[in-house]
């Protein structure tokens, strides 16, 4: 009974959180389409596994996992990258929002006392990152906007592994609740993706069969 109240809390929270975010896709309007001549552009693509948090341990939540596209595009000292995020299992309920979902990230670096810190402006809300200046490491972490006083969580934190000689990306998404300076977690996604850049082909990929 005990666990059954605490999964009925869960998801009453999860439908607030719902509610109470933003729905707008905030990507920048541009009468320039964005090219790959001034920028190096990347292609992520990947998959997300979730987990929930759950009696002091994170347990898997397969429903909301998700494959997932990032078109990643590094200008000089800023990045600008848009994620597409698919949730086809059947049961997925929708209260995390769309199966479709569409994000914007744009994050700016600067070098402080010898660190790389970083700026992230998002369709998700705004904060502050740290990075090597290689970019292999990264941490970004920004307060969720617009979102209930109810919800189970009020911040993400992502943290980023680019293993780029093996041309993948390991990825940890945190939500949890950041209040009093006390962090309560709530769900987590961890990411994996491959890493693609423009090419040539000898040939044709595929004919057919």
């Amino acid at each position: 009974m005990k666990k059954l109240s605490l999964y009925l809390t869960i998801t009453i929270a999860i439908i607030l959180t719902s509610c109470g975010s933003s729905n707008t896709i905030i990507i920048p309007t541009s009468k320039t389409l964005p090219s790959t001549n001034d920028n190096y552009s990347i292609l992520w693509s990947g998959q997300g596994e979730s987990y929930i948090y759950i009696d002091g341990k994170y347990q898997r939540n397969q429903p909301n996992d998700y494959s997932f596209e990032v078109v990643q595009r590094r200008y000089k000292n800023s990045w600008k990258s848009i994620k597409n995020m698919h949730r086809i299992h059947p049961d997925y309920d929708g209260k995390a929002g769309p199966r479709e979902q569409t994000m914007f990230f744009a994050i700016d670096y600067i070098k402080q006392n010898n660190a790389i810190v970083s700026t992230i402006n998002s369709s998700l809300g705004n904060g502050k990152g740290t990075s090597d200046e290689e970019f292999r490491e990264q941490v970004i972490q920004f307060a969720i906007a617009d979102i209930s006083s109810l919800a189970p969580y009020n911040t993400m934190r992502i943290t980023q592994h680019y293993k780029y000689e093996e041309g993948k990306l390991l990825e940890t998404v945190e939500l949890f609740k950041l209040k009093n300076g006390e962090e309560t977690p709530f769900a987590k996604i961890e990411e994996k993706a491959v890493i693609f850049r423009p090419t040539k082909l000898d040939s044709a990929p595929t004919k057919f069969e």
